[in-house]
């Protein structure tokens, strides 16, 4: 004769599977992802933006790196060919200088990079500006803070609502 133990780990574990059997059918579904979220521009952002920047190689004459990427809200597809402006107040110039802007394109991946003159404190924070504005997807201005104005790079992402 075989005797079943009964402990509390299997009397629990044994009423969880009853309720969850008997409740409904939506708690058997796989939970689903959100989409992903579109980036809202920040505050700040749009501080000493010059519609029309070209797209250069590089601003002045670089060492320092702004970097990021440019995905598609919803799905979270990169985005190719996207325009992103940057500029800064830089060791060769301030942030409402023209020398002190110009923009980029992402690659294949919706990667953007720019080599630009080292960022320095503005207001007491070193931080960069980017934007997108080519007009198939909202416009959106960053305005990211670097941990130190010793660092020599800076990232930035986009995720973009299409208007």
């Amino acid at each position: 004769m075989t005797c079943k133990l009964v402990t509390r780990r299997t009397l629990v574990t044994s009423a969880a599977a009853t309720l969850v059997a008997a409740a409904s059918p939506r708690l058997l579904v796989p939970a689903q992802a959100k989409g992903v979220e579109p980036t809202r521009s920040m505050r700040g952002g749009s501080n000493n933006y010059r519609p029309g920047t070209p797209v250069v190689d590089r601003i002045g004459g670089g060492g320092f790196w702004m970097t990021g990427t440019v995905r598609r809200a919803g799905d979270g597809a990169p985005l190719a060919g996207q325009r992103i402006q940057i500029w800064a107040h830089t060791t060769e110039g301030h942030e409402r200088d023209p020398q002190s802007h110009g923009a980029t394109l992402t690659d294949a991946n919706g990667e953007f990079r720019l080599e630009m003159p080292q960022i320095v404190p503005a207001f007491g924070q070193p931080h960069g500006h980017l934007a997108y504005d080519s007009g198939d997807f909202e416009t959106v201005f960053l305005r990211p803070v670097m941990a130190s104005a010793r660092d020599t790079s800076l990232e930035a992402h986009f995720v973009l609502q299409p208007v």
